[in-house]
């Protein structure tokens, strides 16, 4: 822990923080982000109402290819991870473990998760799963340990090319849902419904799961005799 003190009129102030309870926090934060959102996606594919657009594009190459989903999200993270060379960004830890994690977090899920046919089973997956991955996408962003390979090669277009990141998102997002659906992917009113609300969904969570800058402990001692001391917490 690191501490500052000041005297201030008979007593001494330490103010400070705790790096290691901070990056713990953001440790277990990011990983626990990655992990609920591969099990929210997986909610979302069992659902069958419409997927996130990466994974409209993710289950057609699965179909095509006959691999896992999970895997086939592995791998496609990691393609588009190749892609940051040219656009020089530089991925962090959260980048990687994103590539690792998901998949292995959806694959799992998916292979617990009972054959669901009934739609009044249905659409409260899809519910869950779409509130699910809000939650998730607050857990991870907020950890602050790099973007996601897909989000940042739509930041590193926006600096390489000037464009808006909205305007490059949308484009990005309508060829693989597009190039998904064309290969078998599941598009629906799930889709629309992810398309709509993971917007405010994810600026909502990452306002629950902000992480303090400072700890939150300040400890006043008194130095003398004073008639009464008081700690603040």
């Amino acid at each position: 822990m690191h501490q500052a003190t000041a005297t201030t009129g008979g007593f001494v102030l330490f103010t400070g923080m705790s790096t290691k309870i901070r990056l713990g926090r953001r440790l277990v934060q990011l990983y626990a982000g990655l992990a609920l959102y591969g099990a929210s996606s997986a909610l979302l594919l069992e659902a069958g109402l419409g997927l996130e657009p990466w994974n409209v594009l993710h289950q057609g190459l699965s179909k095509l290819t006959g691999l896992s989903m999970g895997l086939v999200l592995t791998i496609v993270g990691a393609a588009v991870l190749l892609l940051w060379i040219p656009l020089r960004q530089r991925p962090g830890l959260g980048t990687v473990s994103n590539v690792l994690v998901i998949g292995f977090a959806m694959d799992a899920t998916l292979a617990v998760l009972p054959d669901v046919r009934a739609l009044a089973v249905r659409v409260p997956l899809l519910l869950a799963g779409v509130v699910l991955n809000g939650a998730a996408t607050g857990l991870y962003i907020a950890a602050d340990f790099g973007p996601g390979p897909r989000d940042g090669l739509m930041t590193g277009l926006h600096r390489r090319t000037g464009r808006s990141i909205r305007l490059i998102r949308t484009a990005v997002e309508v060829a693989v849902v597009v190039t998904g659906f064309a290969l078998g992917g599941t598009v629906g009113v799930g889709t629309v419904l992810y398309a709509l609300t993971i917007g405010p969904l994810a600026q909502l969570f990452l306002r629950v799961f902000a992480v303090p800058a400072a700890s939150a402990r300040s400890t006043v001692v008194a130095t003398g005799q004073p008639e009464g001391a008081i700690l603040h917490r």
